[in-house]
């Protein structure tokens, strides 16, 4: 089987690729990353000597189909992530996370290509911080950033083509991942690093916003999961059922390095900033046998905060 990872470079994607090469071993994978900020060829230096790499943009709509063509799968992983640079530069967002799936999605059905797109929670929006609901397949859309909106946008455009075009697609939309290799901007190696260099971790507004986690190796296993045994056109939650505020991640970060109440520093909040999101991934465990496997994120934090330590470069 030869298979496509869009974004392997990237920490979803190269956990994907990890994994993969250490539970599928027989399987060929080529990663098409375009190495902007939040990828680099370091993260795939395990598995170096096992894949084919190829560097290029999803926007690149003949260097996707020269790819693709060659593929039984495309795995999409590619896309602009980051909320708060969604608010600066919306439009970067919508090209890559629009128009990039959208010359992935013309290239699987042109070769009649398998395609599993990654998408997020953060499409339906947030939830009131004392709600007992969570994301579910009836949820409706409502997202709240650029970002959210460019990725709703994406999962629209693959239904619709696997109802207008025959294209052979799942989706999966998946809480907020945990794990090695993360980018220095997400919440967990920020804080790490900012406590580290500055003595201070910055939290925006009260951090009593709830996040939903999940380890990158559970999401990584139910994304295979869902293109062995997910039907054409389905789409699969994938959560943990691990809800935390920011600032108790952020707190428990701060008491394992043994640093005061005072190291905290809270900012002003950002525009649209969600307040809770929380997944049932119910679905996704009756119809595919899918479980969440790791330990809670805040018995993960020891090891964490050892690996972004070792990670952190000293200058």
């Amino acid at each position: 089987m030869k298979i496509l990872i869009s974004g392997g470079a990237g920490f979803i994607g190269s956990n994907f690729v990890t994994r993969t090469i250490e539970t599928k071993p027989h399987i060929k994978i080529t990663v098409l990353d375009a190495l902007t900020y939040a990828g680099s060829k370091k993260n795939l230096d395990p598995v170096n000597d096992k894949i084919s790499f190829v560097q290029g943009d999803i926007r690149d709509a003949p260097l996707v189909e020269e790819l693709v063509k060659d593929a039984d799968l495309v795995v999409h992983f590619a896309a602009e992530s980051h909320n708060d640079n969604s608010l600066k530069n919306p439009a970067l967002f919508f090209e890559t996370n629009v128009m990039g799936t959208l010359n992935i999605a013309n290239s699987c059905v042109s070769h009649d290509v398998r395609l599993h797109h990654i998408s997020t929670d953060e499409v339906f929006g947030d939830l009131p911080l004392d709600s007992l609901e969570a994301f579910n397949l009836e949820t409706a859309y409502n997202p709240s950033s650029p970002y959210s909106a460019s990725k709703a946008a994406g999962d629209h455009l693959v239904r619709a083509w696997v109802r207008s075009f025959g294209l052979r697609a799942t989706i999966s939309n998946c809480s907020n991942n945990y794990g090695p290799r993360q980018h220095w901007e997400k919440l967990i190696p920020n804080t790490i690093r900012s406590l580290l260099r500055e003595g201070k971790a910055p939290v925006y507004g009260s951090g009593l916003n709830v996040r939903d986690w999940i380890h990158v190796d559970d999401h990584t296993d139910g994304v295979w999961l869902a293109v062995e045994r997910g039907a054409i056109g389905s789409t699969y939650l994938f959560g943990a059922r691990d809800r935390q505020t920011n600032l108790s991640i952020v707190n428990s970060i701060r008491e394992i390095l043994g640093l005061p109440e005072s190291a905290i520093d809270f900012v002003a909040d950002r525009p649209g900033h969600d307040l809770k999101y929380s997944v049932d991934p119910s679905y996704s465990e009756t119809e595919l046998g899918w479980s969440a496997t790791h330990t809670s994120i805040i018995e993960s934090l020891p090891s964490l905060v050892a690996w972004y330590h070792n990670a952190l470069d000293p200058k």
